[in-house]
């Protein structure tokens, strides 16, 4: 298949998906965004930006767009249907290395672009081909179908095909980010999931133990508090009925003889 990669693709391996039905230009700024990151770094900073913690800077096709605190005030937003596209491909380049013996640990974003591929040209049906509008008839409505296609190569970045300046962002960026291995960040994942859903069973265990008390009925409580007086242990707790008065109102009202006897 031909890639879009016009250097030595020999000690490269590549991962390619077409036909998709999302902005080109959002898959355009995750892809720059990833492009001479070590793998597992990448992955990382696309699960964040799926996650919305962070966002992504947009440094075009920007027109119009919100500055934002976590970019130092520049503009930027959280592409989370393009990044998980591109996680995707993105992992299935680093499987196929994996395949071929390669250190997935070890392999850098070399390549990674996003382009438009083919527009399926979409018209309304036919009773609302035209508008009418005041005088004559407005424009045709359509809505015209953009796909796209992502590529992503992967390698030691120490290849013949690489050029210099590609070498030296490749080490500007491994200076700046620590070093992380893709097993650490699929490990933490599973912990967070693991604990998750650790809280909540914990949740579930506590409603029904609240509903447990509820539905206890008072001549039960009243012989467990028999049975604790004995052991010499704290009674329990009787609820009291949403309509009756606290105790204080019952001794006042009570007769003078009830309370003699």
């Amino acid at each position: 298949m031909r890639y879009s990669f016009n250097r030595d693709k020999k000690d490269l391996v590549f991962a390619y998906r077409k036909d998709i039905n999302a902005s080109f230009k959002d898959l355009s700024i995750v892809c720059n965004a990833i492009r001479y990151r070590n793998a597992a770094s990448a992955v990382k900073a696309l699960e964040e930006v799926e996650s919305g913690a962070t966002p992504m800077l947009y440094a075009r096709f920007n027109k119009g767009m919100g500055s934002r605190h976590e970019l130092q005030g520049k503009k930027g937003r959280w592409p989370k249907k393009c990044s998980k596209i591109v996680r995707n491909v993105l992992l299935s380049a680093i499987s196929n290395a994996e395949n071929k013996g390669y250190d997935p640990d070890a392999m850098v974003v070399v390549h990674a672009s996003a382009n438009k591929t083919n527009i399926v040209r979409r018209v309304a049906p036919k009773g609302i081909l035209y508008i009418s509008g005041g005088y004559g008839y407005a424009k045709q409505r359509r809505s015209d179908l953009e796909l796209a296609k992502v590529e992503i190569g992967v390698g030691t970045g120490e290849e013949q095909g690489i050029s210099r300046k590609m070498k030296a962002a490749i080490k500007l960026n491994a200076k700046s980010q620590p070093k992380q291995s893709i097993k650490e960040t699929e490990s933490k994942k599973k912990q967070s999931a693991k604990q998750q859903a650790k809280a909540e069973k914990k949740a579930a265990a506590d409603i029904e133990k609240a509903q447990q008390k509820q539905d206890v009925k008072p001549e039960a409580l009243a012989t467990e508090n028999k049975e604790n007086q004995g052991n010499g242990k704290k009674p329990a707790m009787i609820e009291q009925a949403d309509n009756a008065p606290p105790l204080q109102a019952r001794e006042k009202h009570e007769p003078a003889e009830a309370k003699k006897q």
